[in-house]
């Protein structure tokens, strides 16, 4: 087996450094301004406010909750892995019009840079409007009991007591995410929190306020949008949390280490090739050790990703006797996506996972 010439050969370790450094900041960029500035992506004369999003999610968020009254476009066009974002100069130029930047602080070194040299007026990360009535935007500040109580206690009668004692005892020395693939917790390292949908919503409820201190006047239509696309992302946790009950498993392997909140929010177990990184390369360590957890756990199915090749998952998976499926980080939309839009891709997501690990 020839793993490790499966991937492009590329330098990793600045995409690495940088999303372990950003803690648990998460999301995309999104720059506001005031109507009138007349500069292409930086206000214009009709009336709307301008945003200006650094990849997908929170592309989605800002047409969802801006509605009619704002025009959005997007610094990570369809097909480009935003991990290998670079930023023109004239994105640069738009931000340095802009009033305000909102965005994911260590995804995408680039645009950070960009906001450096910038000199927007505010400069806002996304994971913080996370951190109002939820908590602090991260999944691990979330009272146990707050969720069991949104619905009913499904989500404690999912895992079984065997695999909590069997997890605890193989993983108690692993080391935390990063190059070797590990990453159970959805913690500081992690930062694609708009898999999990109730992240997703406390930074939906706080882009409306942003919004809203932009933009007073439509300040209600933006929190009725906000409500609106909150009440949706509740029905699609409770979709997942219900779906992924009765398992055969709680483990799945995948490229890369993206599914972390998502994990940690139902009860999985990631096992990931490579790293946060989706272009890691495995070390050969690291492709035996998957070998044993996959015949272990009864692992079933190796995921891949649309926007990166799938040649290592391919790989492992023929050489483990396994099937491979998509399990997408929806860090993009492209025509090989499962779906038009957010909610689409993730109950395609929901339905890959529920055949991985038994549930259907």
């Amino acid at each position: 087996m020839d793993v490790m010439n499966a991937r492009r050969n590329r330098p990793v370790s600045r995409i690495t450094t940088a999303a372990a450094a950003a803690g648990a900041t998460a999301l995309g960029l999104v720059t506001l301004t005031a109507c009138g500035s007349g500069t292409a992506g930086a206000g214009g004369d009709d009336g709307k406010v301008n945003v200006v999003a650094s990849f997908y999610p929170l592309e989605y968020l800002a047409e969802e909750i801006g509605g009619e009254h704002v025009s959005v476009t997007t610094l990570t066009k369809p097909g480009v892995e935003p991990h290998d974002l670079e930023i023109k100069p004239r994105q640069t130029a738009e931000l340095s019009e802009a009033d305000v930047a909102f965005y994911l602080k260590g995804l995408q070194p680039a645009v950070d840079a960009a906001v450096a040299q910038s000199g927007v007026k505010k400069a806002v990360d996304a994971a913080e409007l996370g951190a109002g009535e939820h908590g602090e935007g991260g999944h691990e500040e979330e009272p146990a009991e707050e969720h069991t109580d949104e619905h009913g206690d499904e989500h404690a009668e999912e895992q079984p007591d065997e695999h909590g004692d069997e997890h605890a005892d193989e993983h108690s020395a692993e080391p935390e995410a990063g190059g070797d693939g590990h990453d159970h917790s959805g913690g500081a390292s992690d930062p694609h929190l708009w898999l999990d949908p109730t992240q997703y919503a406390e930074v939906a409820e706080g882009f409306a306020k942003t919004l809203a201190e932009a933009d007073p006047g439509h300040a209600a239509a933006y929190e009725k949008n906000a409500d609106t696309l909150v009440k949706k992302l509740e029905a699609l946790d409770k979709d997942f949390a219900d779906g992924l009950r009765n398992r055969t498993t709680d483990t799945f392997i995948t490229t890369h280490a993206a599914f972390g909140h998502l994990s940690s929010r139902y009860g999985l177990e990631q096992e990931a090739i490579g790293g946060l990184d989706p272009e890691t390369e495995p070390s050969p360590a690291r492709i035996r050790e998957l070998h044993t957890i996959a015949e272990r756990e009864k692992v079933t199915t190796v995921f891949f990703e649309t926007l990166v090749s799938d040649a290592t998952a391919k790989t492992l998976a023929a050489d483990t006797g396994l099937k491979t499926d998509v399990l997408d980080p929806l860090e993009g939309i492209t025509d090989r996506s499962a779906g038009d839009d957010y909610f689409e891709v993730m109950r395609a997501n929901l339905d890959a996972l529920r055949k991985a690990l038994g549930s259907g």
